[in-house]
C-alpha cells in the first residue's frame, strides 16, 4: 500500500467535507436505522426467520445501494482459477508475521492489545490450517492507504496488515495497536467504530470470508449503519471481542478474545468483499 496522494486527494483539503456527505445527518442516518429494526421486529414477532447477516440492501449505509447484485446470481465452475490462483500453507506463512507491532525499526504508538480467539464451525469443532489475514487503522484513526486522507497521523512504525494460520484447535493469536475510530463519507459527521479486519481463507483463494471485530463499549455502535446493517442484536453482539484478563500480559498487552464461526445459526456476519470501511 501508499502513502502517496494524488491531485484530488491532497492532505491539506482533507478536512473539507463532500457535499453529497453534507446532504444528511446523522439523526436522519438513526432515524432510518430505527425504522429498518422495527419492521425486523415486527417480522419476527410474525415468524419470520431470524437474520444472522447483514442486510445487501440497506438504505442507511449507503454505498450498500450500489453494491449489491441487482440480478440473480449464476453458479460457476471454478476449477479454472483454482489451478492457477496463489498457493499457501504454513511454510508460506512465518509466526511473526502475527506481530504488527515489530515490522518495523520502532515501537508503534497506541495501546498494546493481543487479540485471540478460536476459528470454529457451526457444531463448534475447530477448524485447523485456516488462513487469517487482517487489516485495520492505527491508533490515531489513519489507514496507511492513498485513499484515506483525513487529518490523522500516519505511523511509520505501524502498517496495519498481519495474517496467521489457525493451530491445530483452530486457535490464533494477533499482537497490535488498538486502532481508533475514524471518519467516513456515508454522511455529515459519520464515524466509524473502532474495529479490525478480518479476512479467512479455505483451501484456495476462491474461498474467502470477511468480517469485522469490534471492541467492548464502544458509544458508536448505535450510529453506525454498517454495524446496524445486522438487524439482529444477537449477530450484532457476536462481532463484539470480550476483553479477557487471561490473554491481557503483565505490563506488556491488555487481551481480547474473539472467537470466529463459520457456518450454522451463530455463524459470526461476513461482508460483502467490496467493502472498504
Amino acid at each position: 500500500m501508499s502513502t502517496e496522494t494524488t491531485s484530488n486527494e491532497s492532505f491539506n483539503d482533507s478536512h473539507v467535507l463532500d457535499p453529497a456527505a453534507t446532504a444528511v445527518s446523522q439523526e436522519s442516518i438513526s432515524a432510518e436505522i430505527g425504522e429498518n429494526h422495527a419492521a425486523y421486529q415486527k417480522s419476527l414477532a410474525a415468524g419470520v426467520k431470524a437474520e444472522t447477516q447483514p442486510r445487501l440492501d440497506f438504505a442507511p449505509y449507503r454505498s450498500s445501494l450500489l453494491r449489491h447484485p441487482t440480478k440473480n446470481l449464476h453458479h460457476v465452475d471454478p476449477e479454472t482459477i483454482e489451478l492457477y490462483s496463489p498457493a499457501f500453507g504454513e511454510r508460506d506463512v512465518h509466526t511473526l508475521e502475527s506481530d504488527l507491532t515489530i515490522q518495523h525499526n520502532g515501537e508503534p504508538i497506541g495501546e498494546r492489545i493481543v487479540v485471540a480467539g478460536r476459528v470454529l464451525d457451526g457444531d463448534g469443532r475447530p477448524v485447523a490450517g485456516q488462513l487469517i489475514e487482517v487489516w485495520q487503522a492505527n491508533a490515531a484513526g489513519r489507514y496507511i492507504h492513498k485513499r484515506d486522507q483525513h487529518p490523522a497521523p500516519i505511523d511509520p512504525n505501524f502498517t496495519g496488515v498481519g495474517r496467521a494460520i489457525t493451530g491445530k484447535n483452530g486457535e490464533y493469536s494477533f499482537t497490535t495497536i488498538k486502532p481508533a475510530p475514524y471518519p467516513w463519507k456515508n454522511h455529515h459527521n459519520a464515524w466509524r467504530p473502532a474495529h479490525i479486519h478480518f479476512s479467512l481463507f479455505g483451501t484456495d483463494f476462491t474461498q474467502r470470508m470477511i468480517t469485522q471485530m469490534y471492541f467492548p463499549g464502544d458509544p458508536l455502535f448505535s450510529l453506525d449503519p454498517i454495524y446496524q446493517a445486522i438487524t439482529d442484536a444477537e449477530a450484532r453482539n457476536r462481532l463484539v471481542a470480550t476483553y479477557d484478563h487471561s490473554i491481557t500480559s503483565h505490563e506488556w498487552a491488555t487481551g481480547y478474545n474473539w472467537d470466529i464461526v463459520l457456518t450454522g445459526s451463530n455463524r459470526t456476519w461476513m461482508e460483502d468483499e467490496e467493502g472498504d470501511h
